[in-house]
């Protein structure tokens, strides 16, 4: 029983020690979701810049004329994690880039995150290349500059797409798939009709061919930038749920054990204190034996 009782005591404070564990990393996720969102937000800012550089460029230029992308060629760029405790966060967005597997057509993917590199693969897609995720809010810039930079190599290889997690409703998330490049028909239409507020126009040093490589380049590289931050807002939104799902079965488990090691305690009090009367009731009864024995001596004559 007392090998019994020291086996739950051992485990209690195990389950003690995971428990401090989760709580920590819950806390982590909680912390390391703040930083991204309010980089979303400011991005948010200078994208809406660039957008207002864009429609000052068309009014001065006039609408542009971009060619159909081929249909047997794509690059899809796809959004992970590089770390675990998140669900199946990167085989929901794995599942995503499935859907743009086409007969004849040859995909072209760059992948961020080691995880997602493995999800992938499980949907039987190989990544050109394996991009690390940014590990502070720093990274950000690193990661969009990178992208864009590869993006511009892979000019003419086809409509590029971007795959990544984002907020919905009621805190949940889901996977979005959003197309960089041709720029959006209906994005541009409605910049070129949208009257400009001021009384004059932005003038332009550069010429309209290097103006407008400038102002496509900040695009993509806002665009990249916002979702990579969504990315990790849901990432680390997906492992706070975990690990809230983990503190409660573990709180349940120590309920448990805690349960089970009163019960087991109460027991072996139980038993003790059984000993304990069994002994009394035997020295009793030793006790009358002995005073009866010594009585019946004492009556004998001699």
């Amino acid at each position: 029983m007392a090998q019994t009782l020291e086996r739950l005591t051992r485990r209690t404070d195990t389950m003690q020690s995971i428990r401090g564990i989760v709580r920590t990393m819950k806390t982590m996720a909680a912390i390391n979701a703040a930083p991204y969102e309010q980089a979303a937000r400011a991005i948010d800012e200078w994208r809406d810049t660039v957008l207002d550089g864009l429609q000052a460029f068309l009014h001065i230029n006039g609408p542009l004329v971009q060619d159909e992308p081929a249909d047997d060629r794509a690059v899809l760029v796809v959004l992970g994690s590089d770390h675990g405790l998140c669900g199946n966060y990167n085989e929901v967005i794995a599942a995503e880039a499935a859907r743009h597997r086409a007969p004849g057509c040859t995909l072209r993917i760059l992948c961020v995150g080691a995880q997602m590199e493995d999800a992938l693969h499980g949907v039987g897609m190989v990544p050109e290349v394996t991009l690390l995720p940014p590990a502070n809010v720093d990274g950000l810039n690193r990661l969009a500059g990178d992208l864009v930079t590869r993006l511009e190599g892979l000019r003419g290889h086809g409509p590029v797409t971007l795959i990544y997690t984002h907020r919905i409703d009621h805190g949940r998330h889901a996977p979005i798939s959003q197309r960089l490049l041709p720029l959006d028909r209906d994005m541009m239409v409605d910049l070129a009709a949208r009257p400009w507020v001021s009384r004059s126009l932005p003038r332009f040093t550069l010429s309209a061919s290097d103006m407008l490589a400038a102002l496509v380049r900040n695009l993509l590289f806002a665009t990249v930038h916002r979702a990579a931050a969504e990315a990790l807002v849901t990432e680390n939104a997906a492992r706070l749920a975990r690990m809230q799902q983990a503190e409660q079965s573990v709180d349940e488990r120590l309920e448990d054990l805690k349960s089970e090691t009163r019960s087991v305690r109460q027991s072996e009090i139980t038993t003790e204190l059984l000993d304990v009367i069994v002994g009394f009731e035997a020295l009793k009864a030793r006790e009358k034996r002995k005073n009866r024995s010594e009585s019946q001596s004492s009556a004998i004559p001699d």
